[in-house]
Order: C-alpha cells, then sequence, then structure tokens
C-alpha cells in the first residue's frame, strides 16, 4: 500500500526538516492503515515502510524513557526480533556510502547489544508493576544506560540518515501526487 501525497506537501515538509520530513510519510502511512501498526494491518505494508514505522516507535519510546521503557511497553520482541537492526544496516550501506560515515551502520550495532540485554532480562523488565517499580528498573539494569546515552547523543544524525535514505528510495514509502496548476 502505498499513501498518496501531493508533491507540494513534500516539498514543503522536506523544507521545514528531515523531522518534519519524516513525520509526515509515517503519519501518511499510519494514516493509510487505519493508525495501528498490527498483525492485519502490518500485511499491507512493505518491508520498508514497516521498518520506518519500526524507528518511529522505537524513536518515540527510547527518547521519552530509555530502552527499558521500550522493553516494558511490550515492543521488545517487535524491535529486537524481527529484522529491525539488519535493516539498518542495510539502509546504511545505502546512506552511508554517500556520507562517509556509518551511522546506521553503528546504529545497528547499538540495537543488536540492545537485543542481547533484551533476552537477558526480558521476563523481568515485561511484569505488570507499578510507576515505583517501574523506576526502579533503571537503577537495577544500569547496562540499558549506556544504551540510551548513545541513542540520545547520536539521535539527531541517525533521524538525519533514516530521513535521506527515505528520500531517496520515496517511491517505496508512499506515491507522490504530481501538483496541478
Amino acid at each position: 500500500m502505498l499513501p498518496t501525497i501531493p508533491e507540494s506537501t513534500i516539498i514543503a515538509a522536506a523544507k521545514e526538516g528531515y523531522d518534519a520530513f519524516l513525520q509526515l510519510i509515517t503519519d501518511s502511512l499510519l494514516k493509510a492503515i487505519g493508525g495501528e501498526l498490527n498483525e492485519q494491518t502490518m500485511s499491507s505494508l512493505s518491508g520498508e515502510q514497516i521498518t520506518l514505522l519500526a524507528y518511529k516507535m522505537f524513536h518515540e519510546e527510547v527518547t521519552d524513557g530509555g530502552f527499558i521503557q521500550l522493553i516494558h511497553n511490550g515492543l521488545g520482541p517487535f524491535i529486537f526480533l524481527n529484522p529491525f537492526a539488519k535493516a539498518m544496516r542495510i539502509w546504511g550501506e545505502s546512506v552511508d556510502a554517500n556520507s562517509g560515515t556509518p551511522v546506521l551502520h553503528d546504529f545497528s550495532k547499538l540495537l543488536y547489544k540492545g537485543r542481547k540485554l533484551y533476552e537477558q532480562h526480558e521476563k523481568e523488565l515485561t511484569q505488570p508493576c507499578t510507576d515505583e517499580e517501574f523506576m526502579a528498573l533503571f537503577e537495577q539494569y544500569p547496562d540499558f544506560d549506556e544504551l540510551d546515552d548513545t541513542f540520545v547523543e547520536n539521535e539527531e544524525e541517525i533521524t538525519q540518515q533514516i530521513a535521506h535514505y527515505v528520500d531517496q528510495n520515496l517511491s517505496q514509502f508512499v506515491q507522490i501526487q504530481a501538483d496541478t496548476p
């Protein structure tokens, strides 16, 4: 499924910056599937589209509450047990070659480190708990701090590289509607 976006809308979002550009694309994808990514709606999306929405979800969770929040909120299997990290490496092979910096390749490595910790601590981190117990998880599992810090420190460049990849492969994400004079 390729949602249609007017060319002028894409250009306007791109002029606002890479965050606005990605927001437009992800909002269009979510709108096309009724606002929720789940097993039924995933079947109507391509792997590229699902990967972009996975990054959006990852970004929202980790910038709000770190890897622990992402795992506690049930996104661990979606992010770590699917080929998201591999997709980031592949996207990086395209983008990083042009920029000369292995931003997405490094991000992929970060995700693999996150997977290892997720697999070690999944049971404890996914248990229902009170707000106090949830906050205590951050002290009990300090290994996630380094991952959180690394992502936050590199988030801008990672997001920019993802936006560059999407821009270079836009027809895989949305259909561009030519503006009529």
